[in-house]
């Protein structure tokens, strides 16, 4: 018999996997399906690296769009990666996936609808033995802040392709333009900026090692206003991956002529 977890000799003696009459095999089963679908359409479009831009709309996989293999338009940083053989995304999203594949969040999601480990609250899991992430490979979820730091930096990127957006397409007057693109746009990057700044490692940076907020006035504000966040951090990561799928497909719709986009002015 086992003498650790859920079977050790401190527990109770429940031969059943749960006491739960709910349904809660629906979260983790949700979770599993959508971020399968995720991880699929991400896959396609990233190793795609075509219809990606529809000017002035970039999508959010390939920003920045860095090699030589970016269509014309599309590099506002240069091409430093012009030996680059492969899809320009993968120059990228390496950043922005491991930030979300080590966030907090999106560990207990991926952990219970993946690994089972535990599926739900106050049910067994099938596992013999728990390390937690003191071993590898769990150990490089360590590296989250790290990735934090690279998120924040695409994130002020995206925010400056929306200002872009505001621009004219090809073949029409200067000034300010709005369409469709870049209302989707915006709304992608204002979500991706409430995930990203309501990180927990966010919000220990903000406040984590003060021990005197009243000695950190500025600080202890930012801290404060980051904890709001960090409350939601939940949603604001479900909507941001929604909205970031979004406004990839519309872009591809618009740069593969299947669509329009519907100007405002």
């Amino acid at each position: 018999m086992a003498t650790t977890g859920v079977n050790g000799p401190t527990r109770a003696r429940i031969d059943v996997k749960t006491l739960r009459a709910d349904r809660w095999w629906l979260a983790p089963t949700a979770t599993f399906v959508v971020f399968v679908a995720f991880i699929v359409y991400s896959t396609w479009r990233a190793f795609s690296g075509e219809n990606y831009f529809s000017e002035p709309y970039l999508s959010p996989f390939y920003s920045p769009c860095l090699s030589n293999e970016c269509v014309p338009g599309s590099s506002d940083f240069g091409q430093p990666f012009g030996g680059w053989p492969l899809s320009p995304a993968l120059l990228i999203l390496v950043f922005p996936l491991g930030f979300r594949l080590t966030c907090y969040y999106y560990r207990k999601a991926y952990y219970r609808a993946f690994w089972l480990s535990p599926p739900a609250c106050a049910v067994a899991e099938p596992h013999g033995k728990y390390t937690g992430e003191t071993r590898f490979p769990l150990l490089a979820q360590n590296v989250h802040r790290w990735f934090w730091y690279a998120a924040v930096v695409v994130a002020c990127i995206l925010t400056y392709d929306v200002l872009l957006a505001f621009g004219p397409a090809e073949g029409e007057s200067d000034g300010i333009h709005m369409g469709l693109g870049t209302l989707i746009m915006l709304v992608n990057v204002v979500f991706i900026w409430l995930y990203t700044l309501g990180c927990h490692s966010c919000r220990h940076i903000m406040g984590g090692r003060l021990r005197h907020f009243s000695k950190h006035p500025v600080r202890y504000r930012l801290w404060g206003w980051v904890s709001k966040l960090n409350g939601q951090h939940a949603r604001w990561a479900w909507y941001s991956l929604f909205s970031v799928a979004l406004t990839d497909f519309y872009i591809y719709l618009l740069a593969t002529g299947t669509i329009d986009d519907l100007r405002f002015f």
